[in-house]
């Protein structure tokens, strides 16, 4: 059953044992559990002071998570607004609103190379300058265009939906115009005999977009209001596309959403660290310093890391790191290039390879499996060939039989070179002992990786402790044999120490209060360093330094609001950056510090999934100033949409999606086959 069958209303999960509804009894376990919210929890599989459900189906499990995130989510924002002071929204708002009313300038700027820039081309500032970049603040909202005169109103927010869906799918607007998209659309409003009329072209890019543009710029605005509380991440990403131009986009996120702030093309600045740390500075100005809490770098290059130590240099208040994502797929390529995984990798792709190419051979594969597809799709494509490899040794038992069976020895592969091979391969004992070894410490990085793109719970609230564990977990993979798991280990410290960690991470660690309260806390030297940093460099007055030392020593003790009942039961339910929101009150400096600290991520923008082909093009030079205009105002409008309404807190990674048709796991490289020879690719399954 999918989870959308099943019903989100816990009470059908549940029965309640007595009157008040005080306690409530798991129809599937059995377990009493005081009420029915702690039911959720149960049935989530929650950390906290409930245990979790063994019994529970895994769509009720992934439902019940869904709606608690929401929910932390919702409370999350309630005590942001708290938090701010009343004056604080309506100051920003009115100094922000008179800046839009300022005709809006499109941002092009003359890349490098042209006359103008000739004689300062080694001039930092020159080229900063001279870069192609659009920042989203230089947008300025044109007067919206009003519903048309006599057009129904349902008819125009009916428009505006078709624009909005368009908009968020980065279509071309051209695509409004095909008969079967149009068919699609009236043949769903004449179940309800509605006379239904399309946008046109016109229509699309011209007054819906700029009542798109002026939604947008709200939200966008919205959420910058909320960063004086709860500070917030610089977050960069970074690739070199076809034309092998080099760019960068720049997001802002905070617990109220990231935005998409700037696109660049840095073709000209790629190794230039005085003119990189320039365009950060630019960025940083546009955040507001006193905002930033830290910049994740998308990659861990010498360059980037000078950068980041220049910036770090000069802004003492804010941090630099590396994506986590990024330094866990770096810690599964670097596992994947050792000598033994490297071969069993080898032998795993040979076999997927040829299963996938072969139709035949594919459809004999799924009658004696129990799987439709070996190869498993993922968000990173570090984590596919540990997640397949995973897959080939859950179905040992069942592929030996496929090639020991009378079908796989009487059909015409099982006598060629590379079927030969293949059945060698799936019948020699070396290659599945060897996999279980090359399994022992990826899949706990993998689930580590698919955590942390799923947000599954507070990123930079669990990272310290979610790095120390998974080492755990690969000891005791090996069963505690040092000689065995400390090259692991030694390789996953080398890029935690290297690239991963900050001060932050262990601070983090420190002000979670469903960790520091917990009876197996470490508070060591990295987690104390670590909170002396963060105090240190974040808040500059040596008094109210001397503040929070002395609330730390409350929080300690659990004193006031900390060691309440509710403060208590809610220490491993609440998200900690709400836990201190509610608790932390009569600690104000140091609430204020455990607030902007647990509201940060610590992964970087691979996970937004971003379309990349529009900032490509919006960057492209010899576009007219009005079409460049509008363009602009679309990638604004996308972006921002993409980000809004994306929820990778319920997004299950791997257990879904497609399977790339160019990935190399499933891409043939043997020798050319004459075109006579070659199987069709679809089966009845397909």
């Amino acid at each position: 059953m999918a989870t959308n069958d099943v019903s989100a209303n816990v009470h059908d999960h549940g029965k309640a044992v007595d009157e008040q509804k005080k306690k409530a009894q798991c129809n599937y376990c059995g377990k009493v559990v005081s009420g029915f919210t702690r039911l959720k929890y149960h049935l989530a599989g929650k950390r906290g002071d409930v245990s979790a459900c063994g019994e529970v189906p895994a769509n009720v499990k992934e439902l019940m998570k869904e709606k608690i995130h929401e929910l932390e989510r919702r409370k999350l924002r309630k005590g942001v607004e708290k938090m701010n002071p009343p004056d604080l929204s309506l100051k920003r708002k009115s100094s922000l609103e008179s800046k839009n009313v300022k005709q809006r300038k499109v941002g092009t700027i003359q890349s490098a190379g042209s006359d103008s820039g000739k004689h300062a081309k080694n001039d930092p500032v020159s080229r900063v300058n001279e870069i192609v970049s659009f920042s989203v603040l230089s947008i300025g909202s044109k007067k919206a265009s009003s519903d048309k005169e006599g057009e129904d109103i349902p008819v125009s927010q009916a428009k505006k939906c078709i624009g909005r869906f368009l908009y968020e799918m980065g279509t071309d607007f051209s695509a409004a115009t095909p008969t079967s998209l149009r068919r699609m659309i009236n043949g769903i409003h004449s179940c309800h005999q509605v006379e239904y009329e399309f946008p046109s072209h016109q229509e699309l890019k011209g007054c819906i977009l700029q009542d798109e543009v002026k939604e947008m710029l709200h939200h966008v605005h919205g959420i910058r209001d909320t960063w004086a509380t709860t500070g917030c991440s610089i977050v960069v990403d970074g690739w070199k596309d076809e034309k092998g131009r080099n760019l960068m986009n720049f997001l802002v996120d905070c617990p109220w959403g990231p935005i998409c702030l700037r696109l660049c093309d840095i073709s000209t600045l790629s190794d230039d660290v005085h003119s990189l740390v320039l365009l950060f500075e630019q960025v940083i100005a546009e955040v507001g310093v006193e905002n930033v809490v830290q910049i994740v770098s998308h990659s861990a290059s010498e360059c980037m890391a000078a950068v980041g130590n220049t910036l770090m240099d000069k802004y003492p208040t804010l941090f630099w790191t590396v994506s986590a994502s990024h330094c866990i797929e770096m810690m599964l390529e670097k596992i994947g290039m050792m000598g033994t995984t490297r071969e069993i990798l080898d032998k795993a792709k040979t076999i997927t390879r040829f299963i996938y190419c072969h139709a035949m051979v594919l459809n004999l594969m799924r009658n004696h499996t129990l799987v439709h597809d070996l190869v498993k799709p993922s968000k990173s494509k570090s984590a596919i060939p540990f997640l397949t490899l995973q897959n080939i040794v859950l179905e040992k038992g069942r592929l030996e039989k496929m090639f020991i069976s009378s079908e796989w020895k009487t059909s015409c592969w099982a006598s060629r070179r590379e079927g030969k091979r293949v059945a060698d391969i799936v019948l020699d004992p070396s290659f599945w002992s060897g996999a279980e070894m090359v399994l022992k410490p990826t899949i706990p990085l993998v689930g580590v990786l698919c955590s942390i793109i799923r947000g599954d719970k507070g990123q930079m609230c669990y990272i310290y402790e979610t790095m120390d564990a998974v080492k755990e977990d690969i000891a005791e993979e090996f069963e505690n044999n040092e000689s065995q798991y400390m090259p692991f280990w030694e390789l996953i410290d080398e890029i935690w120490n290297n690239h991963l960690h900050s001060a932050l991470h262990a601070a983090a660690n420190h002000l979670n209060p469903a960790i520091f309260y917990s009876r197996d806390y470490n508070f060591d030297k990295e987690v104390f360093e670590g909170i002396n940093c963060c105090i240190e460099h974040m808040v500059p007055d040596e008094h109210i330094q001397n503040e929070i030392w002395l609330q730390l020593e409350q929080y300690k003790d659990a004193e006031g609001d900390f060691g309440l009942g509710k403060a208590t039961e809610r220490r491993n339910i609440f998200h900690p950056a709400l836990w201190w929101s509610n608790y932390g009150g009569h600690c104000p400096e140091l609430q204020k510090l455990a607030t902007r600290i647990l509201s940060q991520t610590c992964d970087g923008a691979s996970r937004y999934k971003l379309k990349r082909s529009l900032a490509e093009n919006l960057l492209a030079k010899g576009r007219n100033p009005i079409g460049q205009g509008r363009l602009c105002d679309l990638t604004f409008v996308h972006y921002n949409l993409h980000l809004r309404n994306a929820d990778w807190s319920t997004d299950t990674d791997h257990e879904f999606g497609e399977i790339d048709p160019m990935n190399d796991w499933i891409v043939w490289e043997g020798p050319s086959t004459s075109q006579s020879n070659v199987e069709p690719r679809y089966d009845k399954h397909d």
